[in-house]
This record gives C-alpha cells, sequence and structure tokens, in this order.
C-alpha cells in the first residue's frame, strides 16, 4: 500500500528542518568522538541515532507523509 499525503507543506517544512538540524548534531556527535572530544561509546550510539531520525525525517518532509499522523496521533502542525 502506497503512502499518503498526510501533512501540508507546513508539516513538510518543519520536518525537513527539524530532520536536517538532528541529521547535522548527530553528525557533529560523530565527529567529536572520532578526534577524541568525547568519549566512551554513548556519542557513537548518540550519533547515529540522530543521524538515522534526522534522515527518516527528511524523507518524512520529502514525501509529505508523518509516520506519527499515520498511527492516528493529531499532531498541531
Amino acid at each position: 500500500m502506497p503512502l499518503s499525503c498526510n501533512i501540508d507543506s507546513k508539516g513538510r517544512r518543519i520536518r525537513l528542518i527539524a530532520g536536517a538540524v538532528t541529521e547535522s548534531v548527530g553528525l557533529l556527535l560523530l565527529v567529536l568522538r572520532w578526534q577524541g572530544v568525547l568519549s566512551g561509546d554513548w556519542p557513537w550510539f548518540a550519533g547515529a541515532g540522530l543521524v538515522a531520525g534526522g534522515i527518516f525525517m527528511v524523507i518524512e518532509g520529502i514525501l509529505g507523509w508523518c509516520a506519527v499522523r499515520a498511527c492516528g496521533v493529531k499532531t498541531p502542525i
């Protein structure tokens, strides 16, 4: 079953921006850990999770589809 558009242009724009910011923070964590600025394993896991989540939000924005709305939750945007 194909995904049907369930968000408007404002929601798409917000998801694209939020996804890009989330992805950037994740990449920053990964780079800081790789450079040795941060220590431990948490930056690897948190960074990877943020990058994956950011990519998912960007895809939602491109497709005009929101997973939360598809589950029946009424989001304000």
